[in-house]
């Protein structure tokens, strides 16, 4: 299921936080642009789509694959501990997926990242970089 009806729109909140990964007919990528934690989130592309449960159980399958290869993806690439997936959406009302990688010693290890501390953007060229070599690594499938 994909926005049949045309009105889906990126967040502003999500847009103006992030930086792009790559996208498709389904879904957008990002980057969170806090150099704390590598972070990227997935947003479905369904207008007026909130909770996990307005997917539908097909969609919800196909997320949850895409979340877990770009887990996977993001746990190589970064050589975390742990990936956190959440879907938790309190501030951002647009259904999005969270997946961030964790480790021992980062910012709030083992807190969450939510409502730690003041976000940390990326300096100069280095979050274009950072999403340069991800979206590599996520699309090279």
């Amino acid at each position: 299921m994909s926005d049949l009806d045309g009105n889906w729109a990126l967040d502003k909140r999500l847009r103006d936080d992030t930086i792009f990964l790559w996208e498709d007919e389904l879904r957008t990528v990002l980057l969170m642009n806090d150099k704390r934690w590598p972070w990227v989130i997935i947003v479905p592309k369904i207008s007026g789509a909130e909770e996990l449960s307005d997917l539908g159980v097909d969609r919800l399958a196909c997320e949850m694959q895409v979340s877990s290869r770009i887990g996977d993806h993001l746990k190589a690439f970064t050589a975390c501990a742990k990936i956190n997936t959440a879907a938790i959406g309190n501030m951002v009302r647009q259904l999005h997926i969270h997946v961030i990688a964790r480790s021992p010693g980062d910012a709030n290890w083992p807190g969450p990242v939510w409502g730690f501390g003041e976000r940390e953007e990326y300096i100069g060229a280095e979050g274009q970089t950072l999403a340069a070599q991800l979206s590599k690594e996520l699309v090279k499938e």
